[in-house]
């Protein structure tokens, strides 16, 4: 198989709710059963369901997020980790046709599998409809011309009489059948404020709901038709985006291998996996730390990378460790680097819904009622351990918490749409800001906060 020939597949729907993450997760469990070595990626943003894809394959879940990335990275950074993988399985986002606001395909399901050249397999609701689900099937086949949409999977079918009813209405659709899934109650993956139960909250569980998974796909699926569907995509001849001529095109890396500490764990499981791939190749030993159970930073620490996740469920023991908020406020004060997220954000406030939190910012932290939840463009105002001045990036923002103030004295973003604004914090060698950044889109990020760190004493 030549380098740019990787069988794919996109996973799409006509609207949120009818089962893609359910599907595809299954999928990709399924084909990793028969041993076959599976990449999974996810449309846009999210950072929960590709930890189930990882869960499902053993490969690290990524994602591909046009707006965030910027189209002309898409292809290179699916080779990048699908390289040596026997096939791809892409898990959209919302409808088929949704991307980003205002901004026609931009971010879609469908521009992606444009962008890959992928045959598109429509998982479709089909609870409330028999005959219907034709016209609605036809609809979505027929409405861009460049999106090849190759199959169809039922899912929610209530009976051998209901999915009877509904083949018989796809024969004059001409897209096939490939699948059908019954109504089950038997498979329960837990949700909450910001989408599903993270997999490092529930590891075991999680572990059983995607076998679940897998059981349900292979008895449901024609699996063999999926392959030979993934099989028939084209050559991709794009580059692959290389982390080290990134980096090198960025500045080059830094001298002395500086250690970065990375919070994980349960109550930080949001990232990039480009975003570590980043800093090793700028010149890093990225070490991990769990804020919830280790009480010390990992030894000889330059600089610090706190991401995303659900500080808020897990307030009272990430202010139960007294000794690590110390730790990270003592390294933060001396003026090494630290890159905090939106939960990194909380995190280094005063308080958190009223429980201390490592005090490194004047700020304080609590639960709301209102999701803020979208992309974003952004501009970094003065130079900073992240970025210098004028760099501008795009984000998105995704959380139920607010923070008074909302910006410091130095603000980390000059939000500049869909409305002006200044947001987070910079002070000393700390960034810390609501707005998630993908740094495979600026890779000067990495290489700054690394080139900061190998400074740091």
């Amino acid at each position: 198989m030549s380098g740019g020939m990787i069988p794919r597949l996109v996973i799409a729907a006509p609207a949120s709710g009818a089962g893609k993450t359910t599907v595809a997760t299954g999928l990709m469990a399924a084909f990793a059963e028969a041993g076959l070595a599976v990449s999974p990626h996810k449309v846009g943003p999210d950072y929960i369901d590709p930890g189930y894809h990882a869960l499902a394959t053993g490969r690290p879940g990524r994602n591909l997020d046009a707006y965030l990335c910027g189209t002309e990275r898409i292809a290179p950074l699916f080779r990048h980790g699908a390289r040596g993988c026997d096939l791809a399985v892409v898990e959209g986002v919302m409808g088929l046709f949704d991307g980003a606001s205002g901004q026609g395909e931009l971010a879609s399901t469908a521009q992606i599998a444009k962008v890959l050249r992928a045959p598109v397999v429509l998982v479709v609701d089909a609870s409330s409809q028999s005959r219907s689900v034709a016209a609605l099937v036809h609809g979505f086949a027929s409405w861009d011309p460049g999106v090849r949409l190759a199959g169809v999977i039922l899912n929610k079918v209530g009976s051998d009489r209901h999915e009877a009813l509904l083949r018989e209405a796809m024969e004059s659709s001409g897209v096939p059948v490939l699948g059908a899934l019954r109504r089950t109650g038997t498979v329960h993956v837990p949700s909450r404020h910001l989408g599903l139960v993270p997999v490092a909250e529930r590891r075991t569980e999680a572990v059983e709901s995607v076998r679940e998974l897998a059981a349900r796909v292979r008895a449901g699926c024609d699996l063999e038709a999926l392959l030979a569907l993934a099989r028939s995509a084209g050559e991709l001849p794009d580059a692959v985006w290389d982390p080290a001529e990134e980096v090198a095109a960025a500045g080059g890396p830094a001298a002395g291998r500086p250690v970065i500490a990375v919070a994980g764990g349960a109550a930080f499981t949001f990232s990039y996996a480009e975003h570590t791939e980043l800093l090793r190749a700028a010149g890093a030993d990225v070490v991990p730390f769990d804020p919830l159970h280790d009480e010390r930073l990992p030894e000889g620490v330059r600089g610090l990378v706190i991401g995303g996740g659900f500080p808020e469920v897990h307030a009272p023991d990430l202010s139960a460790n007294a000794p690590l908020r110390a730790a990270v406020a003592a390294l933060a004060a001396s003026g090494a680097p630290v890159s905090a997220e939106c939960a990194g954000l909380l995190y280094l406030s005063r308080s958190l819904d009223g429980r201390p939190m490592c005090g490194v910012l004047p700020a304080d932290a609590r639960m709301t009622d209102r999701l803020t939840l979208g992309y974003r463009e952004a501009v970094a105002l003065a130079d900073n351990a992240l970025a210098t001045a004028g760099t501008r990036v795009r984000g998105h923002e995704f959380h139920r918490t607010a923070v008074e103030p909302g910006a410091g004295a130095s603000p980390a973003w000059g939000v500049t749409h869909p409305a002006r604004r200044m947001e987070g914090f910079v002070a000393g060698g700390v960034h810390a800001s609501y707005l998630h950044v993908h740094w495979a889109a600026t890779p000067s990020l990495a290489t700054r906060l690394v080139t900061a760190a190998a400074g740091a004493r």
